[in-house]
């Protein structure tokens, strides 16, 4: 016991509170709750779907794509970062909405209406598709699908929270509807992008 405690104080990242299975809240002064609840479990699909976008950045190359790959990459990093305020708002004590930035740890209007303007140029973009589309046609937009169903389960987790009324924000499950919608449209642009720069086959 004496050397697992060493290690822990060595450590930079473990800190041995969370292993009665319990875990602090944003603003929370101290308070803490289950690793299972509800709240934990949302904000942990956020994560998830954080690092499905980091999977889906990976496989472009900004420096050998052109224009577009660069567009895609900055676009996929930003939705990383927003999805952080995302997470930050359902990580924070529900007691305390006081304490919540717009924009910073609180989903925010203006970040909705960014979305929006964002989804409705992408859409232009593309060609929709007139039949079900399964998955997995390139790398990267298998990637961008899997953040989409994430991010889906987010809203769900994220819809059952706000009928609790344990979520403060009113823009937080539109934003995540949103961006849902915006992942798949951006699947079919990589699908499109990665078709400019592909190799031509060989006969």
């Amino acid at each position: 016991m004496s050397r697992r405690r060493d290690a822990i104080r060595r450590s930079a990242v473990a800190t041995g509170k969370g292993d009665d299975g319990t875990t602090g809240l944003l603003f929370g002064g101290g308070r803490r709750i289950a690793k299972d609840d509800p709240r934990t479990e949302a904000y942990g699909t956020v994560d998830e779907a954080v690092a499905a976008l980091g999977l889906a950045r990976s496989e472009l190359d900004p420096a050998g794509g052109g224009t577009d790959t660069r567009e895609l990459a900055d676009l996929i990093l930003r939705l990383q970062r927003e999805l952080f305020v995302v997470g930050a708002e359902l990580a924070a004590d529900p007691a305390r909405p006081d304490r919540l930035e717009d924009g910073v740890t609180r989903v925010s209007e203006v970040m909705l209406d960014d979305l929006e303007t964002t989804l409705a140029a992408m859409e232009s973009r593309v060609t929709m598709p007139r039949e079900f589309v399964v998955p997995g046609e390139t790398r990267l937009s298998a990637a961008l699908e899997l953040a989409r169903t994430i991010v889906r389960r987010a809203e769900r987790r994220a819809v059952s929270l706000r009928r609790e009324g344990l979520s403060a924000g009113e823009w937080l499950v539109p934003y995540l509807n949103r961006l849902a919608d915006l992942l798949w449209v951006l699947a079919r642009v990589a699908e499109q992008v990665e078709s400019k720069i592909a190799p031509p086959s060989r006969a």
